[in-house]
Parts: structure tokens; C-alpha cells; sequence
């Protein structure tokens, strides 16, 4: 009975901990904004605690886990309210945001771009063969780009069939290039969102680039918004529901899909999360999504189908 409880209080303490920083609205520090990626597959070690609970008539530790086991069902629901735009649509097209893996996944990812026909396309890690044979093997199709170009991980690219008009971007360690696309004769702002991972050591300079992706959002809420790529965050982080309540919305949570992990791939659908992201204004509606397992890339590829909506 004690080895029960025992194994039972090291399954529920940490569980504690972390649910405390989600209840307090906070990433704390590391490894909290490194698990809470995860915080669905917490409810394996909350049941096993249960259980082990019950056989070991360990009441207290009974009530702990039926009451963490509540909490984790909360947290477990989108976050926020659904957009629901009343104009009447006006425009319609496809998104694909991918991480290609400092390039890796560059051929694969025109493969799909080719197969899947998307009118935007957002690419992370764009390394400059990756930019080479982007400009190589699709600028017909797509013949107006805004980059920021980078070795590495640091290199960033959207490709449009519509024109743009590239706008600053948003400061950060990796390529995060923004443009005003027009689209049948609208404008919409487009952001690639690339923010450094919350790895140990710099889990503040990860919360200071999506604050000034937030900062971006807030500062403009009359344009429609499409803000695309991989966040390296989900819905359980606080620095990305504080970019979420600035009025974006996320597409795959518009779809019933916003747990579909797209992170990393070797384990995905079965496990993983979803820090890949299309989020919109609430001038769109979003009708379908898609996630693609491109090889050579350690992440899903996302992509989604959009309505614009004339909200004046």
C-alpha cells in the first residue's frame, strides 16, 4: 500500500505543479513551458495515480486526482470563442505553412505545394538553397515573394499567386517577414511567425518574440489578419493566449481539429503538439484543414482553407 501511494504522489505533484502555473496564467519558468506543450497527455499519469490510488484506499489521493482529472478536462477545450463573421464572403483561398527543417523538406514541400495548389504559402527554416529552389521550381506559379533570407533556421519565405506589398515583419532571432497581399481587391496583412523555441536558458527571449508578434496584432485590428507558421507554442501557453486574445483566431480550432499535434512528426498523430499554426481575424471563416507528413522535416505541414468575409 505504501509503494502505491508513494508512486501515486510522484505522479500527481508534478501534475500539480504545472496545472497551478496553468491556472495561474503564467509559462513560468523551465521545464514548465517545455511540458505544458504537452499538458494533454497528462491525463496518463493523473489516471495511473487514480488507480493506484483506489487500490490502495488512499482517499486524499483519490479526491487529488479526480480533482486534477477535472481541471486537465477544462484545460482540455479550445480556448476562446469561435469566429463567427455575418458579411458576406468575398474572397476564398488556401493557405499551407510548413517548417521545412533548415531545408530539408525543400523538395518535398514543392511536391505538395504542386499537388495541394494553396495561394499563399508560408515556409519556415528556408535556408538559402531552399529560397534557391523555391525561386527555381515555383515562380511561375507564384510570382510575387517577401523573404528574409538566412542560413539555418533563420531564413523565411511567402509565396503568393496575389500581389504584395511587403510591410516590416516582426524583429526576432529567425526570419518573421510580413506583406499586405491583395486578394480580388482586398487587403489582407499577412505575418510568418517564427519565434525562437522555449528551450532551457531562453524561454524570455521565446516570450518576448510572441509578444511582439501580439504587439503586431494589437496594434491593428481593422485589417484582416492571416499569421501563419510555426509558433513553438500551443493553446496551454500563456504567451500564446495572450496573442490569441488579441481577436486571432485559430483555424484548425475553427475546423474541430485545434489538438491535431503537427510536433515532432515521428510521433505524431499519436503524440505530440500542435505548435504549427494558421491563425485569422474575425473576418474569416475557415472551412477546411489539412495537416500533410512531408519527409525530412521534424514537423506537419498545415494547410487550410479560408474565407474572407466583408464584416464592414
Amino acid at each position: 500500500m505504501r509503494v502505491k501511494t508513494s508512486f501515486a504522489t510522484l505522479l500527481l505533484a508534478p501534475t500539480t505543479a504545472l496545472l497551478a502555473c496553468r491556472l495561474a496564467d503564467t509559462d513560468a519558468l523551465t521545464p514548465v513551458p517545455q511540458l505544458l506543450a504537452f499538458l494533454p497527455w497528462l491525463l496518463a499519469p493523473v489516471a495511473t495515480a487514480l488507480l493506484l490510488s483506489v487500490l490502495a484506499r488512499w482517499w486524499p489521493g483519490t479526491v487529488w486526482g479526480l480533482a486534477l482529472l477535472g481541471l486537465l478536462a477544462w484545460y482540455i477545450e479550445p480556448y476562446g470563442k469561435s469566429a463567427d463573421p455575418t458579411g458576406r464572403p468575398v474572397a476564398s483561398f488556401r493557405v499551407l505553412t510548413s517548417n521545412v527543417e533548415f531545408g530539408r523538406a525543400t523538395p518535398a514541400l514543392i511536391d505538395a505545394v504542386r499537388r495541394h495548389t494553396p495561394d499563399l504559402v508560408f515556409v519556415q527554416e528556408c535556408e538559402y538553397t531552399c529560397d534557391a529552389a523555391l525561386k527555381k521550381e515555383l515562380s511561375a506559379a507564384y510570382p510575387h515573394r517577401v523573404a528574409d533570407p538566412g542560413g539555418g533556421s533563420e531564413g523565411s519565405v511567402i509565396l503568393s499567386r496575389h500581389p504584395l506589398r511587403p510591410t516590416p515583419g516582426v524583429r526576432a532571432t529567425m526570419g518573421m517577414p510580413g506583406a499586405i497581399a491583395d486578394i480580388d481587391g482586398h487587403s489582407v496583412r499577412l505575418q510568418l511567425a517564427h519565434p525562437m523555441p522555449p528551450i532551457p536558458g531562453q524561454t524570455g527571449l521565446w516570450q518576448r518574440e510572441l509578444a511582439r508578434l501580439r504587439d503586431l496584432a494589437a496594434a491593428d485590428r481593422t485589417t484582416p489578419t492571416v499569421m501563419a507558421g510555426d509558433f513553438n507554442a500551443a493553446q496551454d501557453h500563456a504567451a500564446f493566449r495572450a496573442l490569441l486574445d488579441t481577436g486571432l483566431y485559430d483555424a484548425a480550432r475553427l475546423t474541430g481539429q485545434d489538438r491535431t499535434p503537427t510536433w515532432p512528426s515521428h510521433t505524431t498523430p499519436a503524440f505530440g503538439a500542435q505548435i504549427d499554426h494558421v491563425l485569422v481575424t474575425d473576418d474569416f471563416t475557415a472551412t477546411r484543414t489539412r495537416f500533410l507528413d512531408l519527409p525530412d522535416t521534424d514537423h506537419r505541414a498545415l494547410l487550410t482553407d479560408l474565407t474572407l468575409h466583408d464584416t464592414r
